[in-house]
């Protein structure tokens, strides 16, 4: 049993060593490898310090590397470490602007944004210098990866073995790395393989309980385990039981770096925060002993995915790849059975409009069509209260002293009129799943991200960009958050405004002011969320009101909304009057 300085305690075969080579003094923070790493265990990445002065274009100069070049994706590989830490999203910007930069998912360890995936070997005595982190590759042959041209690295040591690495990548995100272990040697070997995904930072946004961010996976019989930054800075390291298949990496709303082990030997992964030097997350992963007789050869195989959490490819890979419960990389939440459904609904009235905003307004009239029998009986019964207010008035006029018998009488005349007083609360209550589901729908899928609706609309998933205090951009003044209460927000509140006053006023002054006050509330609040569900909100009150004014005029009640507004608007008279 051993202790890193990067407190990982791990039990291992006696003999076991870290990978070590002399290629790590040519390789900025790579020398203190050799000391963070115990023997026997994963070589923890270095804690060495960031080099901000230098910009992404000198880091990646200052070693040689493999060039990436798919469909998706743009970056290299470098060849000290055979380290995947040099990647660009071609399909994805940091904002709606055409000309802003593309995502860089992943980075060199010197940046300040270090972000990297890693493979190699543990090794002991018998075996010599391992792959690790400062081992520099050779390539032989292709030196561009594709989808249609793997990447074949090589290393020889001192003790007759021969790794022979071949990269490959799909169309989409994800690669495959095979390592093949040629022993030349006079005597069997054994040595462990290991993976890791490293973050040296994190992401620069408030946390949420709606979702997930931070390091994450499914293995063995525990499952799906996430941990917050913060969680996993307390805990240090998580170790859950050995498993045989599944996954684990580092999750963004939007990105995802997972490792895929192979299935061919039981590993054990890992959950953890180092903070020994830079402080840096990481989830990797250990497997068994890999033998190797003298003469023969093993292969192990591990997929990296790294990329956009793409919902049809996510399904793919989990499907095509056998990748144990893979969506869940994607936080569809504790309501799935409500938000997967959601998004299949909107996304296939996508591809019938070919506009977001669009399949959104049209989920809303499907949603209201599903619930139209029971929103029917729910404003049905509405209506035939307000036909007998009058005696409901009467009541609370004749028992005014005595509450139990003004209360007795009330649901004597319930039970007379066959009326249900919580009827009304159904049309609100049914909006509440589905204007959630809707909510995570727009929040963590990336399908959503960029896409615009019509006019100033660019980002279903932003706030309405304007504001009614800078007169919707004509003055030029920057708002703080708090002002930002753009045009959808301000009919999403004319419109619930509108359908409040359908109903008669409260008598009771406390809850009309309330009844006055909501929808003004509502419009403060609501301008913070994503501009969809905000058009969502204002086409849901727009179809209430209509189909709430068409079951009260077949009722015979009246519709108060005309009264109530001359109501609200006519001078009052003063005491004196």
């Amino acid at each position: 049993r051993v202790l890193s300085p990067g407190a990982q305690t791990t039990l291992l075969p006696p003999g076991v060593v870290a990978p070590q080579s002399g290629a790590a003094a040519s390789n900025p923070g790579c020398s203190t490898l050799a000391a963070a790493a115990a023997p026997g265990t994963i070589p923890n990445a270095p804690g060495g310090d960031a080099v901000p002065a230098a910009g992404r274009d000198q880091a990646l100069a200052a070693s040689k590397r493999v060039k990436i070049d798919t469909p998706s994706l743009e970056g290299s590989i470098n060849l000290t470490g055979a380290r995947l830490d040099d990647l660009k999203l071609k399909h994805y910007t940091e904002t709606v602007d055409k000309n802003s930069p593309e995502i860089e998912l992943l980075n060199p360890q010197a940046l300040p944004t270090g972000y990297f995936a890693e493979i190699g070997f543990v090794g002991n005595d018998k075996t010599g210098a391992v792959p690790g982190s400062d081992t520099v590759w050779t390539v032989e042959g292709n030196p561009t990866l594709s989808p249609s041209t793997p990447v074949t690295l090589t290393y020889t040591n001192d003790k007759g073995l021969t790794f022979k690495r071949v990269f490959s990548v799909d169309a989409n995100y994800m690669f495959t790395v095979t390592d093949t272990v040629q022993n030349s040697g006079a005597s069997a070997v054994s040595l462990f393989n290991y993976g890791r995904v490293t973050r040296y930072d994190k992401p620069a946004v408030a946390s949420t309980y709606v979702l997930h961010e931070g390091l994450i996976g499914v293995t063995g019989t525990e499952g799906l385990a996430e941990y917050k930054y913060a969680k996993i800075e307390s805990e240090k390291q998580v170790t859950p039981g050995k498993s045989t298949d599944g996954w684990l990496g580092i999750t963004d709303k939007y990105w995802a770096v997972t490792l895929v082990p192979t299935e061919k030997q039981p590993f054990q992964p890992r959950y953890a925060f180092f903070e020994d030097g830079r402080h840096r997350y990481q989830s990797d992963f250990l497997t068994d002993a890999i033998n190797v007789d003298a003469g023969q050869s093993a292969t192990v195989e591990t997929e990296i995915f790294a990329g956009a959490k793409e919902v049809a490819k996510i399904n793919a890979y989990e499907a095509d790849r056998h990748i144990r419960q893979f969506n869940l990389v994607i936080d569809w939440g504790y309501f799935y059975f409500i938000t997967k459904p959601m998004f299949w609904l909107i996304d296939t009235l996508y591809k019938f409009f070919g506009n977001f905003g669009l399949a959104i307004l049209a989920t809303t009239v499907i949603v209201k069509a599903l619930f139209f029998p029971l929103a029917n009986k729910s404003y049905a019964s509405m209506a035939n209260m307000k036909k007998v207010q009058p005696k409901m008035l009467e009541i609370r006029e004749k028992y005014a002293d005595d509450k139990m018998k003004q209360q007795q009488a009330m649901m004597e005349l319930y039970k007379t009129e066959k009326i249900n007083p919580l009827a009304g609360c159904w049309p609100v209550a049914l909006q509440i799943p589905v204007f959630f589901s809707l909510y995570k729908v727009l929040y963590i899928t990336i399908e959503m991200r960029h896409a615009p609706f019509f006019g100033w609309i660019q980002d279903l998933a932003a706030p309405d960009p304007t504001s009614i205090f800078n007169l919707f951009g004509l003055v030029p003044v920057t708002l703080p958050h708090m002002l930002m209460i753009g045009v959808w927000p301000l009919i999403m509140g004319v419109t619930m405004f509108l359908q409040m006053r359908m109903n008669p006023t409260p008598p009771d002054p406390t809850q009309a002011a309330i009844f006055t006050w909501m929808p003004v509330i509502f419009t403060f609040m609501m301008a913070g969320f994503p501009a969809g569900l905000v058009i969502y909100w204002a086409w849901n009150n727009t179809l209430s009101i209509l189909q709430q004014g068409l079951i009260m005029k077949r009722q015979g009640a009246k519709i108060e909304l005309w009264d109530n507004l001359v109501a609200l608007f006519r001078k009052k008279p003063s005491p004196a009057e």
